[in-house]
């Protein structure tokens, strides 16, 4: 589980919470922002008209996509560098057929249909067509729940201007009560921070989660595709692991050389 993604979340609505109840009303001032009319407006319009933008089989995975955020990336580049220079060393001494055995014994999908395709004596061109096909697919998939969510940080504060117009309109037709022109000002402005909270508090920031877990899985799935057409090509283990040693940051490549790089021969 991402814990900063959680403790980020916690963290604004703290502090908002925060700001509301260090003035002079206190915690009594937390109902002047609950507003269930301003509500509707603003969360329903907001995704009332994401609805709109898609069908309903993608906006529910948009949906379902905010549980995404709570989760690490799978797999580490340190440690698929590892099993990549492991399978090589088994390549290189007992041949690429005694890969079948060790592919059955791999967790990750992506690598196990790169080795099988080796075992089964693909050629390099295809192997790339193939894999780099999964990977653009991936890639398509993650952009439709990154988009969902850049959809409602767009239409959020759009929909809270939209009720605070309403409120005005309304506020304005009865002007002739001076004493109600403040509360109905109040009750206006609410939509306006409902969706500056919906945008900024939840929308973007897991666009943003998105983002970030989207370019991990594609880099690890690019160290896995090199290191695949490696074990292909036949190239020494220390040869693959250099290569492959290019993906890892300065600190990372650092700490990868201070621990177990692999059994390469030399």
């Amino acid at each position: 589980m991402d814990i900063a993604s959680i403790i980020g979340l916690v963290a604004c609505i703290v502090l908002i919470f925060f700001g509301i109840i260090t003035g002079d009303q206190g915690t009594s001032a937390i109902m002047n922002f609950v507003d269930y009319k301003s509500v509707i407006i603003t969360i329903g319009g907001t995704f009332s008209c994401v609805l709109a933008s898609y069908n309903i089989k993608d906006f529910l995975s948009g949906l379902k996509s905010f549980l995404l955020i709570l989760k690490n990336p799978s797999g580490k580049d340190e440690e698929i560098i590892r099993k990549i220079i492991e399978l090589s060393t088994v390549a290189r001494k007992e041949g690429l057929l005694a890969l079948e055995e060790a592919a059955n014994e791999l967790d990750d999908p992506f690598l196990k249909k790169g080795i099988i395709l080796v075992v089964d004596g693909t050629e390099a061109t295809f192997i790339r067509d193939i894999l780099e096909t999964e990977i653009s697919c991936v890639v398509s998939r993650h952009q439709k729940c990154i988009s969902f969510w850049e959809s409602v940080a767009a239409m959020g504060p759009a929909w809270g201007m939209i009720g605070t117009l309403i409120g005005l309109i309304n506020m304005l037709k009865k002007l002739d009560d001076p004493s109600s022109i403040g509360p109905n000002m109040a009750t206006a402005l609410i939509t306006t921070l409902y969706g500056s909270m919906l945008a900024n508090w939840i929308a973007t920031p897991i666009a943003t989660k998105l983002k970030t877990n989207n370019d991990t899985e594609v880099q690890s799935m690019m160290v896995m595709l090199e290191g695949i057409l490696s074990i292909q090509a036949g190239e020494n283990p220390r040869i693959i692991e250099e290569k492959l040693k290019s993906f890892l940051s300065p600190v990372d490549r650092d700490n990868f050389a201070g621990g177990n790089g692999g059994n390469a021969d030399e």
